[in-house]
Parts: C-alpha cells; structure tokens; sequence
C-alpha cells in the first residue's frame, strides 16, 4: 500500500510540473542569468511596481502591469540585440529589437524620461506641445524632426505611418484611440509611470526607457543620484513634531477633484512633513468631492496646494474672485496657498524625474527653518 501511495504522488507531481505554463519556467530560469549581467546596466526596479525585468541568455523579458493593482491585465515583451535571435524566448512576449531607433511619445511624463537620459534623439513624434518648454524638443520640432502626431482619442494615422518609429509608447487607461493606431502595426509599448504611488517609483520609470535606448549605466547614475538626495531630504524631516496638515485643488464645475490617501501625492506630502486631508482615505486614484465635504475636512488645514495654468498674476485676490467661500479656509486667511503656475513652470516635462526637487519645494512650504537659503523651482508660497 505504501509503494501505491508513493507512487501516485510521485505520478501526481510529474503531472504538475508538466501542466505549469512555460512561460512561467522560462521566466523563473532567466532570473539565473541576472547575476552575469555588468551592475552598472542591470535594471532592477526597486520602487517602480509597474515593471519588472528577468534576463535571460541574450535577451530579456519586460512585464508590465498597473501598480496600483496587483492582479490585472499585464504586457509581456522581449528586448534583444538589434540583428539577433536568440532562443529560448516564451511565445507570448512580443519581440521588440534594441537600442531601438526612432519612438513616438504620448505624454510628458514619458518625455521627461528621455530628457532626463539624453535620448532626445530617438523622438519622432509627440501628442502636443500645449506646455513645452524643452529647448531641444522645441528646436528639433521646428527643424521638423519631431511631428506632431495629434491628440489621445484623435491620432493622425497618416502621420504615423509617415514617421514609421520602432515603437509607440502609449498610456492604455487613459483617453485611449488606440485601436486605430494598432492597425498601423508599429508596436504599442505601455508605459505606466503615471499609475506610480510613489515620487521615486514614478521617476524609476526612466531606468524602462533606458533599455529601450541603450542608456542604462545612464539611468542607474541619474536615478541612484535622485534616490540619495530623496531619502536624505526624507530624513530631514522625519523627526519633525508639528506636521502641518495639507489639502489640495480648486473647484472646477461645481465639483473638487482631490486624490486619495493612498495617492502618489498624499505619499509626496508625508515625505515632506506634512499630513494629508485624505490620509485615511484608501483610493489611489482621484477622488471627486463637493465643496461642502472639503470643507468639512480642510477648513482648518495648514496649507492648500493649488496647481494651475492662470492667465497672468495669480494672487489671493484671483482666488477669492473664482469663488467667494474660499476666503473661509484657513490656509487662505493664513497665506497658507502653495502654488505653481503650468504656464510659468515646465513642471510635467520635469517634476516627473526631479521628486527630489519637488520635495525640497515642499520641505521649503511646510518647514522653512529646515532650508533657510533654498529658492524653490516649481512651488512657492503664494503672496
């Protein structure tokens, strides 16, 4: 009876080990590869949660899924040397040849990470140029080496086609109008850095373009040096005793639009000493709320954060003129207002890849006796 018993478990196990995905085997055998590669061009995501990458004998295998979800629709795609074909690779990542050539750009999230590693070069096309403020980009768009390609939901396929890049890297759970560029059979690339819940998980982000440009040693010496001024800013404050408590937005039709507890800002303020409105609020994402409910919650908060594109000088005296009731806050009464000024400020090319600088910013609003000397770039308090 024991042999028996011992041999349907043995059978039971063979039959497992056979039915497992081989795409799982092939991923779990490239993690040995790893180990060979150079340090300085390994990429190996720490914060990022949106990206992971396995090596494998001459290639490797990027999975992309949302970082704000831990099971969901993921991507799978195989980097290799331009000109090779190597084996081994599971059949369902798409093959993409690297350092690629030429990419179209959706948003400026993914453009600040290609600013960030000196790859400008490889940028063919971008969505808009509302809010460019990039020398380069501008310059390259005049010579007409950059075209612009139209807007989420309206591309000019046309245009597209006529740039023929080796990829397009696209946002897929925004605005969308996809569908019509897959028929051009350039290969979409997720790119997801703006789901990031972290400062330094979002600019991680340029560390996945990297292998796509053949930048990595690159990449890892921009973003160790971004991880180090982070985390020493962080320690700054992180025996501070008052905290102030932070809100953030405007009206806009009638309703605030905030972001939840678990936000890549509410992360964002934390780190910079400060507590948010929503920390008890479990939503990532953004979160929609009527005056009275903010009220409720931040009429005696600190400071506001306010981030806009105001035609000429935004003052307290604009604020109040957009909507009367925002006098009652006491961030208002108590000159509380962070502000910063998209037309003033390149602050969705750049903030993206600079947290450090954002947080110095903040650090600034919320403690000025710990930076003194420090002149903000993107935020400042509002007079």
């Amino acid at each position: 009876m024991r042999r028996v018993i011992v041999g349907l478990c043995l059978l039971t196990f063979l039959l497992l080990i056979s039915c497992r995905p081989k795409s799982n085997q092939s991923t779990k055998s490239v993690q040995d590869y790893a180990q060979s590669v150079d340090q300085s061009i390994r990429i190996d995501p720490h914060y990022a949660k949106g990206f992971k990458v396995f090596y494998g004998k001459d290639y490797r295998l990027v999975d992309i899924q949302d970082p704000q979800k831990e099971k969901g629709h993921s991507y799978h795609f195989a980097l290799v040397n331009r000109g090779s074909k190597p084996e081994g690779i599971p059949s369902d990542y798409s093959i993409i040849e690297v350092p690629i050539k030429s990419a179209v750009c959706m948003t400026s999230l993914q453009l600040s990470n290609f600013i960030k590693i000196n790859a400008l070069d490889k940028i063919v096309g971008i969505t808009s140029t509302h809010f460019l403020f990039d020398k380069v980009v501008k310059a390259r768009l005049k010579a007409g080496q950059i075209k612009t390609i139209g807007i989420e939901g309206n591309f000019d396929n046309e245009v597209v086609m006529n740039l023929a890049p080796n990829l397009i890297f696209i946002s897929p759970f925004k605005r969308g109008g996809y569908d019509a560029l897959q028929e051009t059979g350039i290969p979409l690339v997720p790119h997801l850095g703006y789901k990031e819940m972290t400062p330094l998980g979002q600019a991680e982000w340029i560390k996945f373009i990297s292998m796509f440009v053949g930048k990595e040693k690159e990449a890892n010496v921009k973003f160790a040096e971004i991880e180090k001024q982070y985390n020493e800013l962080k320690s700054i404050v992180a025996e501070v005793k008052k905290r102030p408590v932070v809100f953030s937005g405007e009206l806009r039709g009638g309703n605030w639009y905030a972001v939840g507890g678990k936000s890549f800002l509410a992360t964002l303020f934390k780190d910079a000493g400060a507590e948010y409105f929503l920390k008890n609020d479990t939503h990532s994402g953004g979160v929609t709320l009527d005056f009275e409910a903010i009220y409720s919650q931040a009429h005696n908060a600190d400071c506001w954060r306010i981030l806009n594109s105001f035609h000429g000088t935004f003052s307290y005296d604009a604020l109040l003129s957009e909507d009367a009731r925002y006098k009652d806050f006491d961030a208002f009464k108590k000159k509380g207002v962070i502000y910063c000024n998209l037309r003033e400020k390149p602050f969705y090319e750049s903030s993206p890849v600079e947290p450090e600088v954002v947080l110095k910013d903040l650090i600034k609003a919320f403690h000025p006796d710990l930076l003194p000397k420090y002149v903000p770039v993107y935020y400042r308090l509002l007079k």
